[in-house]
């Protein structure tokens, strides 16, 4: 299944490189990820990844924590560090060769993120993961994530989550849900259906970057989303 892309961004939530219902990092899930993205790369597919760090910590926890807001973001933005280093060390155990570039100064495991040097990185074949979020609270990965897909003139941006896609309402909530498998942005904004927030979202539609929701657990599920097969979610203009 070749890639429909040439360059795609992958946004990975914390929670889907943690065993389900728990915290922490899962080494068979963060291997399984790591298989599938060195499929694409084989492929030519140019690959850069956003990983989240809900699995360790989230900003939006600091109220019932008793943590200022803007000091719970920059310890999120830590955690994205963490799970960067493990998806990154994971894919060159995988013989991928790869790059963690991030937002915020940690210089002694990190590259930092500076966008020409990201481009060449998957110009030569590497898979860049981009941890830090974009450097400053307030912002989510979702936002990090499509800032570094439109900024690296990706195709597509790839958003894994823990659910099969975009539904006409919470699945969760409403077992009778029915999946939506192709949208446009006017219609997610007229629906009022929640995809992502709503900064990443305008980035989405203002600079027409095509988005796929889709279940990080089903098989092959980023090689297939890739390969433009009809998993998850749609959104386009």
């Amino acid at each position: 299944m070749p890639s429909s892309y040439k360059r795609l961004l992958l946004k990975v939530s914390g929670e889907g490189v943690a065993r389900k219902g728990e915290t922490g990092l899962d080494v068979e899930r963060v291997s399984a990820l790591a298989e599938q993205l060195k499929q694409l790369i084989s492929e030519g597919t140019q690959i850069a990844c956003v990983i989240g760090g809900g699995n360790i910590l989230r900003g939006a926890q600091s109220e019932g924590l008793g943590i200022a807001r803007a000091t719970a973001d920059y310890m999120g933005m830590l955690a994205t560090v963490i799970n960067g280093l493990a998806l990154c060390d994971s894919l060159e155990a995988h013989g991928v060769p790869t790059r963690v570039m991030s937002a915020i100064e940690v210089d002694k495991v990190c590259e930092p993120f500076i966008r020409r040097r990201a481009l060449r990185h998957m110009e030569k074949g590497r898979v860049i993961v981009l941890a830090g979020g974009l450097g400053s609270p307030y912002f989510t990965t979702d936002t990090a994530a499509a800032q570094r897909a439109v900024e690296l003139d990706c195709d597509v941006l790839l958003k894994a989550t823990m659910v099969d896609g975009v539904f006409d309402a919470d699945p969760r909530e409403h077992p009778t849900a029915t999946l939506l498998p192709d949208l446009t942005f006017t219609e997610v904004l007229d629906r009022r259906l929640k995809v992502m927030d709503q900064t990443a979202f305008a980035l989405c539609r203002e600079n027409d970057l095509p988005l796929v929701v889709f279940n990080m657990e089903c098989p092959d599920g980023v090689v297939r989303a890739a390969a433009g097969e009809n998993v998850g979610t749609l959104i386009h203009n």
